[in-house]
């Protein structure tokens, strides 16, 4: 793993920092960033086709609401929350189906589909079908292929990543009450699993190649059965644990996940402490990940892990405490990463996002040119369809937070 040079910032750029946070608190009357407050902790966002919607997991904890998902308007910029919808266990990682048609929650031991009309309309059947994924299974990240044909579930307690086709899932229509009632049926919704895929300890994201040929996933820790050497110290503070190996991008044929799903990884590479999420260049020639646990960004070349995994390894760019979202903005200019400071004595407090460079990659400078004010624990980002607005839930402070890209990327790119 080779780590990039940080020299110290030029006074630019520390002005950057500075001028940021006074754009977004202080110019209140058209904000390039604001926050809306939750009825419970957000842990996933995702935006409709049109825009016009943003439908956010809710895990609960709130003082007015219980586990569910949270449905906002977006009116030409002014968004708002128009209600909630409650559910039984609580929604972690959420996706809409590419015509809008669905939405698809992980929801600890199911997974759980909604019709969007349903949800945008308040009707009472929103959820119409439940799919059990096994006891124990602690579901909590999803993903569909661009055909909308077949869905990828992790299933962080068991492991693996749960393959399911969503074409049976539509056979059996919408019909709520009915379907339902008959989740672990084997003429119902789980007829709908095709497989199986074994991974490594702890896996989230689910990130397609653009060609989708492959599925890119984490693992925080590689299992003992792979005889990675311990060279970690664990996450939190645990005295006498002992040390922990790294963890893992795991690299999935996606063609033959869906026919023998338990054969269709191809390649694992060491990816520094607890690697939790994903982002890919627009060109898909480079994977970012956000590795928790060694407080850094990491750059791997997707061609090398693909073709040559023994070979593939990233590039190191620290970043600030207990990195959790990334995501790519402006084209593939800046890669921005948000600092959960999860493990921190003071996570309930604001946090930052680093702001990376991609110019500066590989040309052993800083990359790190800027931070944006957050709030605490920021846990998922979503780009708007056209890249305008980011979307971001922050955990601990239960916010969504409205990011202008533009404006912002504008003073950073000064």
């Amino acid at each position: 793993m080779h780590d990039v040079e940080l020299p110290k910032m030029k006074p630019i750029r520390i002005a950057l920092v500075v001028l940021l946070a006074f754009t977004a608190s202080m110019n209140a009357q058209n904000p390039a960033s604001f926050q809306i407050d939750l009825p419970g902790a957000p842990f996933g966002v995702v935006v409709s086709p049109d825009q016009q919607w943003v439908f956010v997991s809710l895990t609960g904890g709130g003082a007015r609401q219980g586990p569910g998902i949270a449905v906002l308007r977006n009116d030409h910029g002014h968004v708002e929350l128009v209600r909630t919808v409650a559910m039984d266990s609580s929604p972690t990682g959420i996706v809409l189906t590419h015509n809008g048609d669905m939405l698809i929650a992980a929801a600890n031991d199911s997974v759980v589909f909604f019709d969007t009309q349903r949800l945008e309309t308040g009707a009472s059947d929103a959820a119409f079908q439940r799919v059990s994924d096994g006891d124990n299974a602690e579901s909590i990240y999803v993903n569909v292929t661009a055909d909308d044909k077949t869905l990828f579930v992790s299933d962080e307690a068991a492991e693996r990543i749960t393959v399911m086709d969503l074409e049976k899932i539509r056979s059996l229509g919408r019909d709520s009450a009915t379907n339902l009632k008959r989740v672990n049926n084997p003429e119902g919704a789980s007829a709908a699993i095709i497989g199986r895929i074994p991974v490594g300890v702890a896996p989230i994201a689910l990130t397609f190649s653009k060609d989708q040929r492959w599925l890119f996933t984490t693992s925080q820790i590689a299992p003992a059965d792979w005889g990675w050497l311990s060279v970690l110290e664990p996450e939190g503070i645990n005295p006498g644990q002992g040390k922990v190996p790294e963890g893992a991008v795991i690299v999935i044929d996606v063609a033959k996940a869906k026919t023998n799903p338990a054969d269709s990884v191809i390649a694992r590479v060491p990816a520094g402490g607890s690697p939790v999420r994903l982002a890919l260049s627009p060109d898909g020639s480079h994977l970012f990940v956000s590795a928790r646990n060694s407080n850094a960004a990491l750059v791997f070349d997707t061609a090398v892990l693909i073709k040559d995994p023994k070979h593939a390894k990233p590039t190191r760019i620290p970043v600030g405490s207990s990195p959790v979202p990334i995501v790519v903005v402006a084209d593939g200019k800046f890669i921005l990463v948000g600092n959960s400071d999860r493990f921190s004595p003071n996570a309930t407090t604001s946090s930052t996002l680093s702001v990376l460079d991609t110019s500066l990659l590989g040309s052993g400078r800083n990359p790190n040119v800027g931070k944006i004010p957050c709030g605490a624990f920021p846990r998922e980002f979503q780009l708007s369809g056209d890249g305008q607005t980011l979307y971001l839930t922050n955990f601990r402070s239960r916010t969504l937070q409205v990011i202008d890209v533009s404006r912002l990327m504008k003073i950073v790119d000064k």
